[in-house]
């Protein structure tokens, strides 16, 4: 079984769901057009990154009857999508949020777990921080959704991983920080740590970057595929808005696991053990 992928890295207006909107909509239907049947679009995708006080202007209770989400569901008739927004509980809490739309669904909702508060970064004061990690079933296997910060604690991943997911869709608003000689420094670390979970955890590896300038914040792009085997498959470029095609080969899975065995050899209940030890300072 194949999979084709898009993976959209746009230039999201701050605050602007009804423009944000009609981009997403303009997306799914090239993509579509394009015989894409999965797209992933960047955190926040919906709303803009640096909201601070704006949260609650653009915090959706995503359903069928909210007059954004009923257009995406509408579009994820034809095509398998993620999407990136605020969302807001019961109980008037805000959250940074990814949602797994698909044949007029909203099949999963991760809510993003580990807030940056550090350097260039202040989102625990606007906004809850999610606590689970769940993968869920697709009509193309078992996935997992991280967001941003998220990718940077191995233990996300790993989670997702033990949790049966073969593929994992990642997006962020990752700002540049560094140079190096190649291009910036965010964009080296990610694509690195990318390439090391995909062999790490013999999965396929999706990540779809917010491009653009915002609130004195640079975002650079370059979205990724890394198939089981730590191999680059599709690369977008840096800085410029853009759509990544690219096709997963979900036998990939069984030749790689078959070679390389370590999600056989792998020890959760050794983990759960020692990381118990760990905890009550044995």
């Amino acid at each position: 079984m194949s999979i084709n992928i898009a993976l959209a890295q746009i230039n999201t207006r701050l605050g602007d769901l009804s423009s944000n909107l009609d981009r997403h909509l303009t997306i799914a239907n090239e993509a579509c057009q394009n015989g894409a049947d999965l797209l992933v679009f960047p955190e926040l995708s919906l709303t803009g990154y640096s909201l601070q006080d704006l949260v609650p202007q653009v915090a959706i209770r995503p359903s069928k009857e909210d007059p954004v989400f009923k257009h995406l569901l509408q579009a994820s008739l034809e095509i398998d999508m993620v999407v990136g927004f605020v969302e807001e509980d019961a109980r008037h809490r805000f959250y940074i949020a990814a949602g797994y739309l698909s044949k007029g669904e909203i099949t999963h909702i991760h809510r993003k777990v580990h807030l940056p508060t550090y350097g260039i970064f202040d989102e625990k004061r606007f906004l809850a921080a999610g606590d689970t990690f769940r993968a869920f079933d697709t009509r193309f296997g078992r996935v997992g959704l991280l967001i941003c910060e998220d990718f940077w604690h191995i233990s996300s991943p790993y989670l997702l991983w033990q949790d049966g997911a073969d593929i994992f869709l990642l997006h962020s608003a990752s700002p540049g920080r560094g140079i190096t000689d190649k291009h910036i420094g965010s964009a080296d670390w990610v694509e690195t740590i990318n390439r090391a979970y995909a062999g790490l955890f013999t999965a396929f590896f999706a990540h779809s970057n917010r491009v653009g300038f915002e609130d004195g914040l640079y975002f650079w792009g370059g979205a990724t595929l890394f198939d089981p085997d730590g191999k680059l498959m599709a690369m977008g470029p840096y800085d410029l808005e853009a759509i990544t095609y690219a096709e997963m080969d979900l036998n990939q899975l069984r030749r790689t696991r078959t070679r390389l065995p370590l999600l056989r050899d792998e020890r959760p209940e050794l983990v759960l053990h020692e990381l118990g030890r760990i905890l009550k300072h044995d």
